[in-house]
């Protein structure tokens, strides 16, 4: 049986490869991306079950991926956890507002990784 697939996108070493240990114990496999450019491009054709993203970059628009995800017949179906520092309610909004499909804080996305992930796979 093949395992699931998580493409998941970060910057910063920790808590990124934290969070990719974390998944490849709970049975996933993990495509990382560290260009957004690259995240609709990789979510067409690599077909994840979930789609992974820190919110916190300097460099990047993370919310305006989010919504292109959203807009694109090939992948709005995916479902986005998205992580911020829980101090910034203001980016943790725009990715809701995006179409994030759940947003987390930074501090309890590996304490509750697998809970949340239930949670985001939910089918509605």
């Amino acid at each position: 049986m093949t395992k699931p697939l998580a493409l998941i996108f970060y910057e910063q070493l920790l808590p990124g490869s934290q969070l990719v240990n974390r998944l490849q114990d709970l049975g996933y496999r993990v495509l990382t991306v560290t260009d957004m450019a690259q995240l609709i491009e990789q979510a067409e054709q690599a077909k994840p079950l979930v789609v992974i993203t820190d919110l916190a970059s300097s460099k990047q628009d993370l919310c305006g991926a989010i919504g292109r995800l959203r807009q694109n017949g090939a992948t709005r179906h995916l479902p986005v956890l998205a992580f911020a520092p829980h101090r910034n309610a203001r980016l943790q909004a725009a990715a809701r507002t995006a179409g994030a499909t759940l947003v987390a804080s930074d501090t309890a996305i590996l304490a509750q990784l697998p809970q949340l992930l239930d949670q985001v796979l939910q089918l509605d």
